[in-house]
């Protein structure tokens, strides 16, 4: 580390942080060859990349002094794709930078804006952030990029996938143009490729991948499960190596979700990551893992994307990755800075191909096996109690009271329950199926290969929809074996015939009864299955059936023969003429009238019109006329109704106001009410939603409105009858 120009205040810190070797990408940074260029580097998970940035920024950061200069403006620039992975490399960066007076603000989502705001204005020389929030406070004219010397980009490929390419231009387009460009990837797809050319001055790339071999002290292994034993696998696989520290990555927040609340019913010391929580909530759960409060996190690959846990110790895959990069990104959570780690991929045996695939497009090996038995864990942890540190020591102030427990209670009782303590304060094992997953799915076996076997009956067949994957479970279950001691199944009409391996047939017997109405019963020889014979002639066919004519369409007879029969094979068939066509009468087309001009048209007399056609008479009280004509025009009522109406008494009515002639009554049956009517409600100025209201002409009392225990407008009780519009009590309904 000495042979390296590195800042003073740099080197006691790493010093103090008990750095004695610099990893190959810190060295790389360092050279003298990429002083002051830009850098675009790969290097895999785990391998010192926040420091290593760190220690390139450092010298366009002090100018060759031993404190940072305060600006008042941001000197240097990280972004980061996650919250989480922000923070630490703020925390990185700040024991790194402590001994320079540096000050650190970070801008995330799903913190404080006015806390952030408020670290900016204090004169912040190295700002962390992720894309969304600094991209926010440049809008808001809260972060200024003018004064800015550095900018990095920590997992550009990661921030990329989650779409935040224009973000990054926005936020690169608003720093200076000299300035230093740092970025860092685990992988360097086209379009990290492209993003450089777009914002980096003739870069230095720098590959820092080979170092033994990527992820080697990583150890993987592949267990092998049915479906149903995923979870208890998982849980398993967790109490099999017991780590301080495990991380379980799954596919959607709904799982992560689901297996928070099973493995806390079991009693492990659990936490989640996830997009849904806020960032108070996901701080918690990190600080509860390094503080030990809690020993396994399960993360979605965004929540933990970049996070380092110290001491971290196992990974497991409990929903197989997309790519293989991912793959390498959950397992470098382990295996970091020298340390030794484990990741394990939980596969079904729908994934075997899909793990196998990943595996190899990502260069590893992994051991496949069957996951962990209840028998392995306890073995396992018996082993753990013998290695037990507190065994190993020797006695000390607690040796009387330990003689005193021996000699009350004897060795073995005390014995006996420090094993029963041991065990309680840890979760149970799962049992998992015998069937366990294949390793590799099996060639299809040839006939005559199973051996001696000895065949049983079954009560069901086609008929009772009996299948041969319906009936293996129930048969490995009523007699505790395997699919592999299960032969041929013959599924019949009436009955099936199974091939049970001779050396498991006393398993069941002479019959055993698989569930109620389901029997197996044993044969005492081999069945016979008739070979199929020679197929018969084809059963005639029945006649089509006569097709029915169209709707409106005659039904088809047979077609006539139409050929002569004095006429010559050789000749050319010739066809009886078609009909004429019938000519149908074309619907009469509306005519458009001609268009006339004023002098022709000629006026029509009256005199002509028959009297029916004159025209009607308009009643005018002025004017005199016959005020009948237009009542019997209009009449809608019957005779009787008509002369009901005609021998009512007549009252005093106002006249009503025509539509036809100022200040004259309105002609026809409409005008006004009919004699005899009583007024309705609106006719006085009657409020239509109740309550009181007063005569529109001349002030009155308040009439009621229509309702429960309506007056009339003369007088007389409250009658609780509605209104009625003309006539007596019981006539016809008046119109409101």
């Amino acid at each position: 580390m000495t042979e390296h120009d590195i800042a003073a205040p740099l080197a006691a810190a790493l010093a103090a942080k008990g750095y004695a070797k610099l990893t190959s990408v810190q060295e790389a940074v360092l050279n003298p060859g990429a002083a002051g260029r830009d850098l675009l580097v790969s290097a895999q998970t785990g391998s010192g990349k926040t420091v290593a940035f760190g220690l390139a920024m450092a010298p366009d950061l002090l100018d060759g002094g031993t404190l940072l200069p305060q600006s008042g403006l941001p000197l240097a620039l990280a972004i980061a794709p996650t919250r989480e992975l922000a923070l630490q490399v703020a925390r990185e960066l700040g024991w790194l930078y402590g001994e320079t007076g540096a000050q650190i603000a970070t801008c995330v989502g799903g913190m404080d804006y006015r806390t952030e705001r408020r670290a900016l204005e204090r004169g912040a020389q190295i700002v962390v952030g992720t894309p969304g929030r600094l991209r926010d406070h440049i809008e808001r004219g809260s972060l200024d990029l003018s004064a800015l010397r550095a900018c990095v980009l920590d997992e550009a490929d990661e921030m990329l996938d989650l779409g935040f390419r224009e973000d990054l231009e926005f936020i690169l387009g608003s720093a200076p143009e000299d300035r230093r460009t740092l970025l860092f990837s685990a992988t360097v797809p086209p379009a990290i490729e492209a993003l450089a050319q777009d914002f980096q001055r003739d870069a230095l790339r720098i590959s820092a991948l080979g170092e033994a071999r990527q992820h080697g002290d990583i150890e993987y292994r592949a267990f092998s499960v049915t479906t149903r034993d995923r979870e208890n696998a998982i849980f398993n696989t967790l109490r099999y190596y017991e780590a301080q520290r495990a991380i379980i990555f799954c596919k959607t927040r709904a799982n992560v979700n689901h297996l928070l609340a099973r493995m806390g019913n079991r009693g492990f010391k659990v936490v989640a990551l996830s997009g849904e929580l806020s960032q108070q909530e996901r701080s918690h759960a990190l600080q509860a893992l390094r503080d030990g409060r809690a020993r396994v996190c399960i993360a979605t690959d965004v929540a933990a994307r970049g996070i380092d846990l110290p001491g971290l110790e196992l990974v497991i895959h409990a929903d197989l990755p997309t790519n293989p990069d991912t793959l390498l990104h959950r397992s470098g959570r382990t295996g970091r800075a020298g340390a030794k780690g484990t990741s394990v991929l939980i596969v079904t045996s729908a994934d075997y191909k899909k793990a196998q695939r990943l595996l190899q497009r990502a260069k590893l090996v992994a051991e496949w096996g069957k996951a962990p038995s209840a028998d392995d864990v306890q073995a396992r942890d018996d082993q753990r109690m013998l290695e037990s540190p507190a065994l190993m020591d020797a006695p000390g102030d607690e040796a009387a009271q330990a003689a005193a427990l021996i000699e009350r209670f004897g060795a073995e009782q005390v014995a006996s329950a420090f094993i029963r303590l041991w065990r309680e304060g840890r979760p149970a094992p799962e049992e998992l199926a015998e069937g366990t997953a294949p390793v590799a799915p099996a060639a299809p076996r040839e006939r005559g290969e199973f051996g001696p076997s000895v065949w049983f009956l079954l009560s069901v067949g086609h008929s009772g929809r009996a299948e041969a994957r319906w009936l293996l479970p129930k048969i490995c279950e009523a007699g505790n074996i395997t699919r592999d001691a299960i032969g041929a199944i013959r599924v019949k009409t009436e009955q099936t015939f199974v091939q049970i391996a001779a050396n498991l047939a006393a398993n069941f017997g002479e019959g055993v009864e698989l569930e109620p109405g389901l029997t197996m019963r044993k044969m005492d020889s081999e069945p016979v299955f008739d070979a199929p014979g020679p197929r018969g002639p084809r059963p005639e066919r029945f006649d089509r059936p006569e097709r029915k004519p169209h709707r409106g369409q005659a039904p088809r007879g047979p077609r006539p023969d139409q050929s002569r029969p004095d006429q010559d094979q050789d000749e050319p068939r010739q066809y009886a003429p078609r009909p004429e066509p019938v000519e149908r009468p074309a619907a009469p087309k509306a005519r458009r009238p001609a268009l006339l001009e004023p002098a022709d048209i000629a006026p029509r007399s009256t005199e002509a019109r028959p009297p029916k056609a004159a025209p009607k008479a308009k009643y005018h009280p002025d004017e005199g006329g016959d005020a009948e004509a237009p009542r019997k025009i209009k009449a809608r009522w019957s005779t009787e109704k008509k002369q009901a109406h005609k021998d009512q008494p007549q009252k005093d009515k106002a006249p009503a106001r025509s539509d036809f002639a100022p200040g004259g009554p309105k002609a026809g049956p409409k005008a006004g009410p009919r004699a005899g009517a009583k007024p309705g409600p609106r006719a006085a100025g009657f409020k239509s939603h109740g309550g009181p209201a007063r005569d529109r002409d001349a002030g009155g009392d308040a009439r009621p409105t229509r309702s429960k225990g309506f007056k009339s407008h003369k007088s007389g009780p409250a009658t609780g009858a509605p209104a009625r519009k003309g006539g007596p009590k019981g006539g016809k309904p008046g119109k409101f």
